[in-house]
């Protein structure tokens, strides 16, 4: 047990190889670090079976699956009533993580971008979030979930936020949520900090991304969820909060974003 106040890794991916063996280790140490909730999400649907299997072994973890956008011309285009049926599960609280990827893999844009609209088709129907990874895309990533909100409302977050300051705006516009992930406590990402300081404290998560992006004094190292807290920490300071209410913030944000895993909680 601890004292330290409870906060939740909104984004891990528990399933990579990294963690193989350990993720009984990994929920026990990231307990200790105040950690009581975490969703791993899984990337490739076909992958989904594994990732579900996670979540039902352990009772703080939840999960969401898509098709990442730079595996997106590589597997076969999900459909809505895929994602809607895998969206049944009780522990299945989020759709994605989709999006667009420019930086490594612009050549497949426009499949991207077909499957980035079949992942929000999907969030609007569920009523679950749409989980999005943006990166070297401002312009489209913008322009498309803009669209397709003038169709239907659907609840939406930025997830590992690293993006420009006018998406950032755009995207807190439409009612969504910006998560902070180790790339805003590195040394060099005032940028970043700089977009997220000036967001409402209201629109605010906090991952891990796990396996990647560990914060300071772990950069370089695997990446797990008990390492959140320290990038909460910093968030903390951009807000000028304490620790414990900036913890409680993230907290009542996720419980809004994504109800599902409130419910299941709170029915558990």
């Amino acid at each position: 047990m601890t004292d330290l106040p409870e906060i939740t890794d909104s984004h891990c991916h528990l399933d990579f190889p990294d963690f193989q063996g350990a993720i009984d280790d990994i929920v026990a140490r990231a307990a200790q670090s105040g950690v009581t909730r975490m969703v791993t999400i899984c990337t490739r649907l076909r992958l989904e079976p594994s990732v579900r299997a996670i979540a039902e072994a352990h009772a703080p973890v939840f999960y969401a699956a898509g098709t990442h956008p730079m595996s997106a011309a590589e597997e076969p285009l999900a459909s809505v009533d895929e994602l809607v049926a895998m969206a049944q599960h009780p522990k299945f609280v989020g759709i994605g993580e989709s999006g667009l990827d420019y930086h490594y893999t612009a050549q497949s844009k426009d499949i991207q971008q077909t499957s980035l609209r079949v992942h929000v088709s999907a969030a609007r129907e569920t009523g679950l979030p749409l989980i999005i990874h943006s990166r070297d895309a401002d312009e489209d990533m913008a322009r498309i979930l803009t669209e397709e909100y003038g169709k239907g409302a659907y609840t939406c977050v930025m997830h590992c936020y690293s993006s420009g300051a006018e998406l950032a705006r755009r995207m807190l516009d439409l009612g969504f949520y910006l998560s902070m992930s180790g790339i805003a406590a590195f040394p060099r990402s005032q940028e970043v900090r700089d977009i997220f300081a000036a967001a409402p404290v209201d629109r605010i998560l906090v991952e891990t991304d796990a396996p990647y992006l560990a914060p300071p004094p772990y950069r370089g190292k695997r990446n797990e969820p008990a390492y959140v807290e320290k990038t909460a920490r910093v968030g903390a300071e951009l807000f000028g909060m304490d620790y414990a209410d900036f913890a409680a913030h993230t907290q009542a944000n996720f419980d809004r974003l994504f109800g599902k895993a409130r419910r299941w909680a709170e029915a558990a």
